[in-house]
């Protein structure tokens, strides 16, 4: 394995065409620089440097090497700018893993507030399609920040974010008996469902201790498919409503007759260590006026 100490050898020696006055430049000895050189020719199994009248002149192998090893030196450079940067606000990068409605509703207000302060951090967005994706991308290291379900394991540190309401959609110019929306009205309908498994785990447990049995027209995946099914008359729905929106204005929209909420949080590993950038974004988010989500309640 080369060293960095024999790369920055062979490109001071090239500069100089000298041992001594490289070793100068390097602060080192001469006879530290001869067995830098003397031992990356060894592992290369070519000589870099020609001795004579004129000093130490590179080879034709050399001249080649010395290049690489100048691409090198600057790589580091970089390297070493990269960790400055990500270890003060004046650059960096901050990963979120979000399931869609948060990422499209939330995230958005939260990072124009964050840029007007911190211009010239990064913000990636990294879409999972449930909160057991985002927890586990978190424990990969593949992000900073996560936006998922409350509560959470042990590993996590995590906090309420927002309490996001189900409501019931049902066709446009569905009438209901009373004021207040109830099972039977609900009932009445197919019901398009997401999957029990993981996003739908809280609504179907909710459904088996409170409601009656009902017709389940078929289980989507997609939230907007769900929602123009509902559009189309082929059913009613229970949906967050945060993942509902932009809900059609004829649909028709109820809360639940026994209200359930899903609470979404922030979460980051307790034992990660987060650059300041990181630590940044989330005071903002735990600083962030949400009143401005009128539907969350």
């Amino acid at each position: 394995m080369m060293k960095l100490s024999q790369l920055r050898a062979i490109v001071a020696v090239a500069d100089y065409r000298n041992f001594s006055e490289a070793a100068l430049e390097l602060n080192l000895s001469q006879p530290a620089i001869s067995h830098a050189i003397a031992t990356l020719e060894a592992e290369l199994g070519v000589s870099l440097f020609s001795r004579g009248r004129r000093g130490a002149v590179l080879t034709a192998a050399g001249e080649q090497i010395v290049y690489h090893a100048r691409q090198s030196l600057l790589h580091l450079e970089l390297m070493q700018k990269e960790a400055n940067l990500q270890k003060g606000l004046n650059g960096g990068q901050v990963r979120i893993a979000s399931f869609r409605s948060v990422a499209t509703h939330v995230l958005p207000m939260v990072i124009a507030c964050f840029r007007d302060r911190f211009p010239n951090i990064g913000i990636t967005i990294i879409e999972r399609p449930d909160y057991l994706d985002i927890e586990q991308t978190l424990r990969e290291g593949r992000a900073d920040i996560g936006m998922t379900y409350l509560p959470t394991g042990a590993e996590f540190e995590a906090w309420e974010l927002v309490r996001d309401d189900y409501v019931a959609l049902l066709p446009p110019k569905t009438s209901i008996r009373g004021v207040q929306m109830t099972w039977e009205d609900l009932a009445a309908h197919p019901l398009v469902l997401l999957p029990c498994l993981p996003c739908g785990r809280i609504l179907h447990k909710h459904l088996t201790a409170v409601a009656p049995p009902m017709r389940t027209a078929s289980d989507i995946q997609e939230d907007s498919t769900i929602v123009s099914m509902v559009m189309q008359g082929l059913g009613a729905a229970i949906l967050p409503r945060l993942a509902a929106e932009p809900i059609p204005r004829d649909l028709c929209v109820h809360l639940l007759p026994d209200p359930l909420k899903r609470v979404i949080g922030v979460a980051a590993l307790s034992d990660a260590l987060h650059t300041p950038a990181v630590f940044a974004f989330l005071e903002t988010l735990k600083t962030f006026d949400f009143h401005s989500l009128a539907h969350v309640g």
